[in-house]
């Protein structure tokens, strides 16, 4: 095939906007969709190179597996192996570990899996993941596995037309999967293959169905699908359903691009040329490079540095590792181990050996040691079981009691981490657990994640099950509330006179009210930060009632909060104007604002009156 300055530039443009995304959200809020553009392109290239050697019937499975090895693994090797020397020095052991497992994943095509299974791709701790990109390697080298195989099965039993036509229906049915598991999954959407698939096969089809289009009307066609593809930079950001129906237009763009085929000025100029022969290695160090403005705290301005980096090492990486073979370094002698595969394998044992010893836990003090195992053990340290019961169509966690009287304790997950401690009691109550992860009881308070629905329907609750005493939560009062001041104010304004509204149907229902304000949080209380960065193992209670200044404020002017108990957990979690993180052996949080299931036994002691009396 004739060199397409266009694929070209489409690569340049894809790997562009991930790269400023990632630098800097505001300035490109939908720069993540340059990835789809990616997946459009390899799956028109793939087919083209299957499909055309099916048709001269001089097609080889090893060949193109071959040809792929060589083409992605040795940077991606150079990489991984880089930053697990970079991080022996510079990164911590409970860091170090799993900067180990991601690069094992990455390596072995798994790493959708794993980070699925770890985070929403958008959530802030993905800033410390040092491989958290290699995702979309992962989901491509999936496919390249699949896809041919897939494609020779057809070649043999169907008629290029009815193969053709499978592919189109097969891309309607991924895409329609992929839509609804958005709905369903949004994380798993986004990492998986099943859901992505339709975007490398939209490409596949522009290959498979070619049209005959006018030179005069190939220039408007590219430029179009240009305007399609640079809109959706723009239009969608980070809480937009991703891939589902928006990501559409980044598709269809670039399916019209590589459809006008069309080697203009607008493509064909030496700085796309540049970057798009360069977007692979861009696209691999650009991310640890953004990781480590974020992991050092290298300021706002590290994007000045850091995109220049990443387009130079990335130009390095294509000159010296892509464009290269051992026998240019005079290295056959070492094939049997520098080969790609070999190598990736070594690197990838290595990255398990990482992980399996706790990031090399052995270099440090046996005091640290113990701490760190601690901190390890904090991130999973979360007890609060599936639903057990439904009532009304709410889901509930039901802990049964010693009569037949009802306690219902709701919130969010600072009502959660109650639930070991209100287990552990011999309980004269029958305790009804609702809650809902990351809400709040007024109705327009909206998580953009997820809906709120089983918490905020709690009235359909109260009208099923006669309650004694309800136990409520304030810390999530301010979440999700607006930045700018007169939005922020208005949206408090709503939420109080909702609150209220709140306080006035409980009182009417139940006879007993309390609310909890919010416990000790911060930095200092994430295990995994407190060890990274050396923090002290307590704060002082005056920072810890600083971070509740707008709940105190809005209680002051609710006006149902009469009759209604207001608990203060700092006051019973802090002593001698100190709130304490840890202590010699273990860290009380698993995070930076949520208690651990033991810890939630200990200190919750002063909550004994409501459920015991």
């Amino acid at each position: 095939m004739k060199f397409r300055e266009d694929i070209n530039a489409l690569r340049a443009i894809a790997v562009v906007s991930v790269v400023v995304f990632h630098f800097n959200h505001s300035w490109l809020p939908g720069g993540f969709a340059g990835v789809d553009v990616f997946f459009v392109i390899s799956g028109f290239l793939m087919t083209m190179i299957v499909v055309k050697g099916l048709e001269k019937e001089n097609f080889s499975i090893l060949s193109f597996y071959n040809a792929r090895v060589r083409r992605i693994i040795p940077a991606l090797s150079v990489l991984c192996f880089a930053l697990l020397v970079f991080g022996l020095f510079f990164i911590p052991p409970i860091d170090y570990l799993n900067l180990g497992k991601h690069a094992a994943a990455s390596l072995s095509f798994v790493s959708n899996m794993v980070y699925w299974s770890e985070s929403n791709y958008f959530n802030p701790s993905s800033n410390e993941k040092w491989l958290l990109h290699t995702w979309s390697l992962s989901v491509e080298w999936q496919f390249y596995l699949i896809y041919p195989l897939f494609l020779v099965f057809l070649n043999k039993v169907l008629s290029l037309r009815q193969l053709k036509l499978t592919i189109l229906c097969g891309t309607i049915l991924a895409f329609l999967i992929s839509v609804f598991v958005t709905v369903k999954s949004s994380s798993a959407a986004y990492f998986l293959l099943p859901t992505r698939a339709w975007q490398m096969l939209a490409g596949g089809l522009v290959f498979l169905y070619p049209f005959n289009i006018k030179d005069s009307f190939r220039h408007p066609l590219q430029l179009t699908g240009l305007v399609l593809i640079i809109s959706s930079f723009f239009l969608f950001t980070s809480s937009t359903p991703w891939p589902g129906y928006a990501s559409l237009l980044p598709i269809v763009g670039a399916c019209m691009v590589l459809v006008a085929s069309n080697n203009s000025r607008l493509v064909s100029n030496s700085i796309t040329h540049s970057l798009g022969k360069w977007s692979y290695s861009i696209y691999l160090w650009h991310w640890p490079i953004v990781v480590a403005g974020y992991y050092f705290e290298l300021g706002p301005y590290w994007w000045a540095v850091g995109i220049p980096l990443s387009v130079l090492l990335g130009a390095l990486s294509f000159t010296y590792i892509e464009s290269k073979t051992l026998k240019d370094y005079h290295l056959n002698k070492f094939k049997v181990l520098l080969r790609p595969l070999p190598f990736a394998i070594v690197i990838a044992l290595c990255g398990m050996a990482i992980f399996h010893t706790k990031g090399l836990l052995h270099r440090l003090p046996p005091s640290e040691q113990m701490l760190v195992k601690s901190a390890l053990e904090a991130k999973e340290d979360w007890n609060y079981p599936e639903p057990n019961m439904e009532v009304a169509g709410l889901k509930v966690r039901f802990i049964g009691g010693n009569s037949d009287k009802n306690i219902l304790v709701m919130g969010a997950s600072h009502i959660e981490q109650l639930y070991p401690y209100v287990e552990s009691l011999n309980n004269e109550y029958n305790i009804y657990f609702l809650t809902q992860s990351g809400c709040f009881v007024t109705p327009s308070m909206k998580n953009p994640k997820w809906n709120c629905d089983n918490l905020q329907n709690y009235e359909e609750l109260l009208k099923e099950v006669k309650f004694e005493k309800v136990v409520t939560s304030f810390y999530s009062f301010n979440s999700y509330l607006p930045n700018k001041r007169i939005e922020r104010d208005e949206a408090k304004r709503v939420r109080i006179k909702e609150y209220d509204n709140f306080l006035n149907t409980l009182k009417t229902n139940v006879s007993k009210v309390f609310i909890i304000m919010g416990e000790p949080k911060g930095k200092e209380f994430d295990p995994t930060i407190a060890i990274r960065k050396g923090l002290p193992n307590s704060i002082s209670e005056t920072k810890a009632r600083s971070d509740y200044t707008e709940h105190q404020d809005a209680l002051k002017q609710l006006k149902n909060i009469e009759h209604v108990e207001v608990i203060d957990p700092i006051k019973h979690l802090c002593k001698d104007g100190l709130c304490k993180t840890r202590d010699e052996k273990a860290f009380f949080y698993r995070d930076y604002n949520h208690m651990r299931p033991w810890y939630s036994i200990k200190a919750n002691s002063y909550l004994d009156a409501i459920f015991l009396t």
